[in-house]
């Protein structure tokens, strides 16, 4: 039997929007540490690693560790009926393969999905020596981003020991993009090197799904290497991993 009950359903629904966003199916696990999910997108070209700790529950019951196969695409569209007064509550009966999605606020609201076998088992989250590390506002990529979309479909992002950079080039032209230490917007920037890394700008997007304009985002890079993105949702943390395209010589 588990019983999770979060105050607020609309952080539960940022979670899973950022979830669904490049993962179809998954499995979460609940143990004595929390909430967890670890999975990659379709393609394998991009992995998430989700975790939300039992301290962030108002309820946390779970007897056993659990494991909950779930189509995110079909919870995502049940937490976008959530309201902002409710809470939630998550639970998972032992007769039948059912999870029970409640909602209570000026009304009690319960839906009922069958779970999925979607088990695969343990996945080793990616080891990379990263070269840089950077903090900044997401609103600095944000931007990027959209920037480099109006160009191509892919975007260069790099450091140098003083600046965070974003470029993108194609037919179209250019756009070169450079926030620097002085700007408010980048908190912090370690680098032992110069790096950069080609990326694929749909699948950046689909990451971010989660972060506000001032969500705080850690980013991880070495040149030619998967890039790491790191942020939180109220208590939540989610870490992605996307592989680089590489260009030929």
């Amino acid at each position: 039997m588990v019983t999770l009950e979060l105050e607020k359903a609309t952080d539960f629904k940022r979670i899973i929007e950022a979830l669904a966003a490049l993962i179809n199916e998954a499995e979460f696990i609940v143990d004595e540490n929390g909430l967890a999910l670890k999975a990659t997108d379709p393609s394998q070209i991009s992995m998430v690693d989700f975790s939300l700790p039992k301290s962030a529950f108002k309820v946390f019951d779970a007897t056993e560790k659990a494991r909950i196969g779930v189509d995110l695409t079909q919870l995502k569209e049940i937490m976008s009926r959530s309201k902002a007064s409710d809470s939630i509550a998550i639970s998972l009966g032992t007769e039948k393969p059912i999870l029970t999605i409640t909602f209570k606020g000026s009304s009690t609201r319960n839906f009922s999905i069958p779970l999925l076998d979607v088990s695969s088992g343990d996945m080793p989250t990616p080891k990379i020596a990263f070269d840089a590390e950077v903090k900044l506002r997401a609103e600095v990529l944000q931007d990027a981003i959209k920037d480099a979309a109006l160009i191509s479909s892919h975007i260069t992002l790099g450091v140098t020991a003083s600046s965070f950079i974003a470029r993108a080039s194609s037919t179209k032209g250019t756009i070169d993009n450079e926030t620097t230490k002085e700007e408010k917007s980048l908190l912090e920037l370690k680098a032992n090197s110069e790096c950069q890394a080609m990326f694929p700008i749909d699948y950046l997007q689909n990451m971010l799904k989660g972060t506000a304009s001032d969500t705080e985002l850690n980013i991880f890079l070495r040149s030619d290497a998967p890039i790491k993105l790191n942020y939180k949702i109220s208590g939540a943390e989610l870490t992605y991993f996307l592989a680089p395209r590489i260009e030929s010589q």
